[in-house]
């Protein structure tokens, strides 16, 4: 049994742990000023990568957490939901970390911008 991916994609090369990186991170949020669509993409691996996954208000406070444990695809999306409801402002942070023994000692780091609509005060 192996503990990578089942790799699809003929001729795939899949890297070894010291050279698995963050491709891209993308964040969306939904209308609701409630929730974040976070999407990360990794290189292609052959043993499976741990994620943190954090988003920090403008005030530095973080309102919304997730882990993944041993990732299983290339391409992971997540729902995030914002502990303050939107309510810090308009200007968030999405931090994501890439290792595979130390969270406190990640192999590597993206951190994306992320804005929140203002509310539509004509409802």
């Amino acid at each position: 049994m192996t503990s990578g991916p089942l790799n699809l994609i003929p001729n795939l090369p899949l890297l070894p742990p010291d050279e698995v990186r963050i491709e891209r991170v993308r964040a969306v949020p939904y209308p609701d000023r409630r929730r974040v669509r976070v999407e990360v993409d990794v290189t292609p691996f052959r043993e499976r990568p741990n994620l943190e996954i954090a988003i920090r208000n403008d005030a530095g406070k973080v309102v919304a957490t997730t882990s993944v444990v041993a990732a299983m695809a290339f391409h992971l999306a997540f729902t995030l939901h914002l502990r303050d409801g939107g309510e810090a402002g308009p200007g968030y942070e999405v931090i994501v970390l890439l290792y595979y023994d130390d969270p406190l000692a990640p192999q590597d780091r993206r951190q994306v911008p992320l804005a929140l609509a203002e509310p539509d005060s004509s409802a």
